[in-house]
C-alpha cells in the first residue's frame, strides 16, 4: 500500500494561501510558441453546485507543447484531474532540461500534490526529481522515462516503446520488399522511450538479415531528428545528400518523419523512398492516408494522460496501483487510414 506523503497540515496551508485561484501553468491550447504565458483549467463540478474547493494541484512539466502529442497528454489529465476535485497546472519545459528543473522547484515551493513531468533528457532531470523526493512529493512520468540513478519515481505510465520498435521493424521489412536496401534512422537519444523504439526496431532487422545474403537491411546512419519537422527536415536533407540510395527512413514520431518527407519531397525523391514513422497522431495518420508516410506504430496519449491522474489519485488515497503502465501500440498502415473517419 502507498501513503500519503503531504500532511493534510501542509495542504491545508496550501489551499489557503492559494485556494482556487488561477495557477502558474501554460494554457497548452494557447502556448504553443510560448514558455511564459501562464494560466490553469478551473476544477470543473459534476454535481451541479455553483462552486467546489479543489482538493489540491498536480503540476505537469511537459516535453514541449510545439508536439500535439503532449497537448493531449495535458488536456486529459486536466479533464481526468478535474473529475476527482484537483487541478493541473501545464508547462512547456521546450525540452530544456534547466527550465523543467527550474518548473519542479516551482511546483515544490507551491507545495503541490504531485509532479508529472515528460522527462527532457532520461538521466539530467535526476537532481530535480531527488529535490521533490526530498520534499516528499510524488513523481510520476509520462511517456517518457527517467533513469537517473537515486531518483525516484512513483510511478510511470507510457507506451511499451519496444513492442511499437518492433512493428516499425516489420513494416520496413514490409515496405522495402525483398529488394531491402539502406535505412536511415531519425533519433532522439535524449529521450528513453526513443533509446527503446530504436533498439526493438533493431532487433527485427537484426532478426531479417540474420542468413541473409540478398536483400539485406542496412542501417548507415543514426541521427539526431529532435522529434521536430524542422531538425528532421534538416536531418534527412543531409543524410540524402551524403548518401543518395537510401531507400528507407524509421523517424522515432511524427513530426521528425513529416520534416523528412518535406526534405525527400524538395529532393525529388518522395516516391523513392519509404518513410516508417512512430506515434498516430492526426497529422500522421493523415500523411499515410496519403501515401507519404507507410506505416506508423500508433499510440495512445489520451489514455496516458488519463490513467497518470488515476494513479495519482490511487496513490494519494493510499490505495494500490500498477506502478508501471505499458500501453501496446497498434501497427497503422494506409487501409487504416482509408476507413478512419476522423480524416478527410
Amino acid at each position: 500500500m502507498f501513503t500519503r506523503q503531504l500532511q493534510w497540515t501542509s495542504l491545508a496551508l496550501f489551499l489557503a494561501a492559494f485556494g482556487c485561484n488561477r495557477g502558474s501553468g501554460v494554457d497548452v491550447a494557447a502556448s504553443l510558441n510560448s514558455n511564459s504565458d501562464t494560466t490553469a483549467t478551473e476544477p470543473s463540478s459534476e454535481t451541479g453546485e455553483a462552486s467546489k474547493a479543489s482538493q489540491g494541484v498536480i503540476g505537469f512539466s511537459a516535453l514541449t507543447l510545439t508536439n500535439p502529442f503532449f497537448k493531449i497528454i495535458a488536456d486529459n489529465m486536466k479533464e481526468e484531474a478535474a473529475k476527482h476535485g484537483y487541478e493541473v497546472i501545464v508547462d512547456d519545459a521546450n525540452r530544456d532540461v534547466k527550465t523543467q528543473s527550474e518548473q519542479i522547484d516551482t511546483y515544490i515551493t507551491r507545495g503541490v500534490a504531485a509532479i508529472v513531468i515528460n522527462p527532457c533528457d532520461l538521466l539530467s532531470i535526476g537532481p530535480a526529481i531527488k529535490k521533490a523526493n526530498e520534499a516528499g512529493i510524488p513523481v510520476f512520468t509520462s511517456d517518457l522515462q527517467c533513469v537517473a540513478e537515486g531518483a525516484k519515481i512513483t510511478g510511470h505510465v507510457g507506451t511499451d516503446n519496444f513492442g511499437g520498435g518492433k512493428l516499425a521493424g516489420e513494416a520496413m521489412i514490409e515496405a522495402l520488399g525483398t529488394r531491402g536496401g539502406k535505412v536511415l534512422v531519425l533519433h532522439f537519444q535524449q529521450a528513453q522511450s526513443c533509446v527503446l523504439r530504436v533498439d526493438g526496431f533493431k532487433e527485427v532487422i537484426d532478426a531479417y538479415n540474420n542468413g541473409r545474403e540478398d536483400g539485406k537491411i542496412e542501417i548507415v546512419a543514426e541521427l539526431d531528428g529532435g522529434g521536430l519537422r524542422e531538425e528532421g527536415f534538416k536531418a534527412a536533407s543531409a543524410a540524402i545528400q551524403s548518401d543518395p540510395d537510401i531507400s528507407g527512413i524509421f523517424a522515432i514520431n511524427d513530426p521528425s518523419a513529416l520534416g523528412a518527407y518535406a526534405a525527400l519531397e524538395q529532393a525529388g525523391k518522395a516516391s523513392q523512398i519509404k518513410i516508417v514513422a512512430f506515434d498516430g497522431q492526426l497529422d500522421g495518420k493523415q500523411a499515410i492516408k496519403e501515401g507519404k508516410i507507410y506505416a506508423d506504430p500508433i499510440q495512445f496519449p489520451d489514455r496516458m494522460g488519463q490513467i497518470t491522474v488515476q494513479n495519482i489519485i490511487k496513490y494519494l488515497n493510499g490505495e494500490e496501483f500498477e506502478t508501471i503502465t505499458l500501453i501496446p501500440t497498434e501497427l497503422y498502415r494506409k487501409a487504416d487510414a482509408d476507413k478512419d473517419p476522423e480524416l478527410k
